[in-house]
Order: C-alpha cells, then sequence, then structure tokens
C-alpha cells in the first residue's frame, strides 16, 4: 500500500526549497505526496491531512517555531479525532528533541537527515500507526 504523507510549511516561515527536495524524494521513494504550500495553520494542517487522507504529516520547522507549531499541528488533528502521525525536518535543536517526542511528535529529522533515514523513519511511523 503506498503511503501518502502531506508536506507543510507551517508559521510564517517563507524558505521553501528544503521541503521541495524532501516533497521530490518521497516521492521518488515511492510515496504519494500532498504540499500544501507556504504559510499554513496548524488548523489547515489538520483540515487537509484529513480530507487528503495521508498516513503521515511532514513539517518543515526553520523558524525556531517548532515547540509552538508542531505540537500545535498535533493538537488540530487529535481534536478532529485524528492519530495521524507528525514529523518534523529542519532547524531542531538536540535539546528540544525530548520535548518534540513528549508533545506528540514522532519523529524529528535535522540538518544532514539522509533522504534513506526520512524514508525508513517514516516507514516506520507509518506502519507502527497501521498495527
Amino acid at each position: 500500500m503506498t503511503i501518502r504523507v502531506l508536506v507543510a510549511k507551517v508559521g510564517l516561515d517563507g524558505h521553501d526549497r528544503g521541503i521541495k527536495v524532501v516533497a521530490r524524494l518521497l516521492r521518488d521513494a515511492g510515496m504519494e505526496v500532498v504540499y500544501t504550500g507556504l504559510f499554513q495553520t496548524p488548523e489547515t494542517v489538520a483540515i487537509a491531512a484529513i480530507q487528503e487522507d495521508v498516513d503521515v504529516v511532514g513539517l518543515s520547522m526553520l523558524s525556531g517555531a517548532h515547540l509552538t507549531l508542531a505540537p500545535m499541528v498535533v493538537e488540530a488533528l487529535r481534536a478532529k479525532g485524528s492519530d495521524i502521525p507528525v514529523v518534523v525536518g529542519g532547524i531542531v535543536p538536540n535539546n528540544d528533541l525530548e520535548d518534540m517526542r513528549a508533545a506528540g511528535v514522532a519523529a524529528v529529522f535535522g540538518p544532514g537527515a539522509s533522504a534513506d533515514e526520512m524514508v525508513a523513519s517514516i516507514n516506520q511511523v507509518v506502519s507502527q500507526t497501521r498495527a
């Protein structure tokens, strides 16, 4: 079964080169990718993820707002009765990893994460959710 991934930029971060590269590498790995574009709110991401029936949400966070916005996306999904996992890529200091996991983020990919690492991790997160 093909994995469907929604990738999104939440908040005012306008840097989108990385998310476009990640979207392409996930597509090249056989996943279906939905890209919502820049300047999304946690609510619009949750709605789009549910409407698109995705298996995982991937957020690109370069603005330093990861401890605020990523948990808000998780909360918006859960408030709508969805257990879609959320993964985050971007600039996330190691000191914040535990807080991100405690907030419900399933995986975090920092600078230098390889395509193979991201694909394998997303496959693992989705297989745990489908089990």
